[in-house]
């Protein structure tokens, strides 16, 4: 599957769709605009922009759409986790050339303590990474 970056209203809207799929079964939860509309109470939305945005996701392939009766019903295609490694990935890519080294640098400086050291020491040495 090839992610596509999402606006940050469209990202504000997965996470509550995330939020929502709580479900612990190997199938995500199917949720409604309405359910989103609800959750953006605080923003007043309109309808029309909730399903704007649904279609958006939609058509970026993050959700499946299934139109029962009068109502959609949207499945998230994609994880809270695999969109956050795609992010990571890409503005490791874009903004450090792919270097971890580079991106750790500029993250902690020379600011690590040694418990921290002793972390990343230890997630490297479990960590297998295909070159």
């Amino acid at each position: 599957m090839i992610i596509k970056k999402l606006a940050d209203s469209e990202l504000e809207i997965m996470k509550a769709i995330w939020t929502m799929d709580n479900s612990e079964a190997d199938a995500p939860s199917t949720i409604t605009a309405a359910e989103i509309l609800s959750a953006f109470d605080k923003k007043h939305w309109k309808t029309q922009t909730v399903n704007t945005f649904m279609t958006r996701l939609v058509d970026k392939g993050l959700l499946s759409v299934e139109k029962r009766m009068k109502t959609n019903y949207y499945t998230p295609l994609i994880t809270e986790r695999e969109y956050q490694q795609f992010e990571a990935q890409n503005m490791l890519d874009s903004v450090y050339n792919g270097s971890l080294h580079s991106f750790l640098s500029a993250l902690f400086g020379e600011k690590v303590n040694t418990k921290e050291i002793e972390q990343l020491k230890d997630w490297f040495e479990k960590a297998s990474i295909d070159d």
